[in-house]
This record gives C-alpha cells, structure tokens and sequence, in this order.
C-alpha cells in the first residue's frame, strides 16, 4: 500500500506540470463553466480511494454533490458562497437521520453572538461556553479560510468542540479579510483579540490566568503568530497554542504541495488563489508572519500541532515542528492518516476528527493544569 500511494502522489504532481492538464482545467474561466477540472478531479478521486478512511471520503463525496465550484476559477463573492465541507457534514447528518443540531451534536456547551477589539474597531465573535459556574480557562480562536473566505459560523463544530473537550471557554473571532482588508489586517485583528481577551475574561467566566490560542489552517498561523507579537510586545504569556494544519511558510514546493496538489477540499491551486487575494505585493511573502518556520521562536509557549496526511500543508506542520524544537519549545505534533484538511471539524462524522479534538483538549487541559 504505501508503494501504491507513492505512485498516486507522483502521478499527481507529474499530470499537474503538463500543459495538456492545466489547458482542460482552465477552460473553465469566465464561461460559466467553473467546476473543478476533468483531470484533477479523477486524480482527486483515485488519490482519494486509495489514501482516505471510508468516513472520510463520506463527507467528500457529499461535498462533490453540493457541487462547489472551483476556487480558483471564481471571484471572491462566489468562493464565500460556495459550498463548504461543514455544508458536506450536514448533509451526511441529514442523509442518515441524525439532527444537525449544534446542541445535540456538542451538548454541554452553550454559545453567543457578540464582539471583541479588532485592530481597527470592534469585530463579531462568537462565544462558547461549558455548563457550570466557572470561571473557566479561555481559549482565542481563529477560523480557516485562506484569510479570504468562511467564517466563524463554517467553523463552528471546531471551536464549539474544543470548548467540550478543553472545557474552556472558546471565543471565536471573525478577524477581517482579504482582498477588502489585505495583510496585515488579519494578524492586526488577531493580536487586538487577545489583549481584549485578556482585559476582559471575567466578564464572560473566564479565567484571565489562564488563557490560550487555537487556530486552524490560515487561522493555526494566526494563532502562532499571535503568540510571537504576543511575547514581543510583553504582553501576557499565552498558556498555550493549538495550531491545526497550520499555514507556517510560503513555498508552494513542499513535499506535501507537490503529493497532495490535485487534493480535495484544499489544493495547490486553491492556495495560489488566496495569497495573490491577501497579498499587496508578493514580497510579502519574505514577512515573519507568513514565514513563521524562520521567525524568532524562543520563549514561546508549548505548542500543540494537528495535521492531516492528505493535505498540502503537511509538511508546514513538520518544518513548523522541527523549527520549534531547535528553539527550545516544547511542541507536539500529531499527524492523522486516512484524513484531510478540513478534517477537524468532522467530528459528527468522521472518527479521526474526535481522536484529534480530544487530544487537543487533553493537551489543552494539561497546559491549562488541570
């Protein structure tokens, strides 16, 4: 088996350098035709049979029958409308007679609308809270989405199950986004979070002593680096970081871009799509922010990695690991097998994405010292 995957991953990352693929999957542009190529979908599919648990390739499968467009084929009103994998789950929820029901999925854990200090004016987040009378540890949270699309409401199964299985409070904050707000102001946002986090914890039971910062994908990079301007501008220690499948450096040439380029729900050229909407100028790809494997590490907090083996920022999390390790943070990283990005917030559905909450909140809970 491991010979076969070989085989598949280089396949696809041959197919994808021939003209012939990128001349049929581009086609599509500006006809109304901007479904996901012929090529790279077979490739998607095959890598998929082949690599991917059968929960896993579920909630795919019910992805490709939303029939999403193609990201990188659309503006950017029509990529924030697109089906989403949570839109996947839900369907999968529907589809076998089970409630889809936030509350019934996650029970124990409430939650509400509000809003936190961003870096230019206030900024809706949403607030999620264990039963009992607390005060609780708190835990920032910051959604996917390429720094372009989705929201905390897409994201909502991920904080919402990290606040159960971390029995924190989770604050999940909608920071702004590009192309109306382009780097930094993301990152601006993030860190305007977590010092409002901060001053006000025990408005909403939480333990000011005790607060932590998550991400997932764009938002696992925000959360990273959040801890670094955190400890650069002597601000209170974050207790910890839980970054997963975190977007920790800028070079689409990895190990893993180039075995899961064709992959499904996050690609090559997906990724292509968000950082030429993010970015003013391509030379800030040299910044820190977007290149946290070279950033000064030292003195961060523990460091908690999730990836999935079938993801193009795999290898994002591993050189983020090995950077963290020769700076003297105590990091671990778990990598899940049979699973993809995305994955984390499937938990209704897919049996790694509760492996992967629960030991997120045991790492969680450990910091927190509980």
């Amino acid at each position: 088996m491991p010979h076969l995957r070989f085989q598949v991953a280089a396949l696809s990352a041959l197919l994808l350098t021939l003209p012939f693929v990128h001349a049929a999957d581009d086609a599509g542009k500006g006809t109304g035709n901007e479904q996901p190529g012929k090529v790279k979908t077979a490739i998607a599919k095959t890598m998929g049979r082949i690599r991917l648990d059968g929960d896993m390739l579920a909630v795919l499968k019910a992805h490709e029958n939303l029939r999403p467009k193609a990201i990188e084929k659309i503006d950017v009103p029509a990529a924030r409308a697109n089906p989403t994998v949570a839109d996947a789950v839900n369907a999968l929820l529907r589809q076998n007679g089970r409630s889809t029901d936030p509350a019934q999925l996650v029970p124990g854990v409430t939650s509400i609308d509000g809003t936190v200090q961003g870096g230019a004016g206030m900024i809706p987040a949403r607030f999620y809270t264990p039963a009992g009378p607390g005060p609780f540890p708190v835990v920032v949270y910051f959604h996917g989405g390429g720094w372009v699309i989705t929201d905390k409401q897409v994201y909502d199964a991920s904080a919402r199950g990290i606040a159960k299985q971390a029995q924190a409070v989770v604050v999940s904050v909608d920071y702004r986004q590009a192309p109306e707000n382009k780097f930094p102001a993301a990152w601006d946002d993030a860190l305007a979070a977590y010092k409002w986090t901060i001053a006000n914890a025990a408005s909403f039971k939480g333990d000011v002593s005790r607060v932590a910062l998550a991400g997932e994908s764009a938002g696992g990079n925000l959360a990273l680096a959040t801890a670094i301007a955190a400890r650069d501008a002597n601000l209170q220690k974050p207790a910890h970081v839980l970054a997963i499948y975190p977007v920790t450096q800028s070079s689409l040439n990895t190990e893993s871009y180039l075995e899961n380029a064709a992959a499904q729900p996050l690609n090559r050229a997906m990724v292509e799509w968000f950082i030429d909407k993010l970015l003013v100028d391509k030379a800030q790809l040299k910044d820190w922010r977007l290149n946290l494997v070279d950033a000064k590490l030292a003195g961060l907090p523990s460091v908690t990695l999730i990836s999935a083996r079938v993801d193009p920022l795999r290898s994002d999390s591993a050189k983020m690991e090995e950077a963290l390790k020769k700076a003297d943070v105590l990091v671990e990283r778990r990598d899940y097998e049979g699973v993809t990005h995305e994955f984390f917030g499937m938990a209704a559905v897919v049996e790694k994405a509760r492996n992967a909450q629960a030991f997120a909140g045991e790492r969680l809970r450990k910091a927190f010292g509980e």
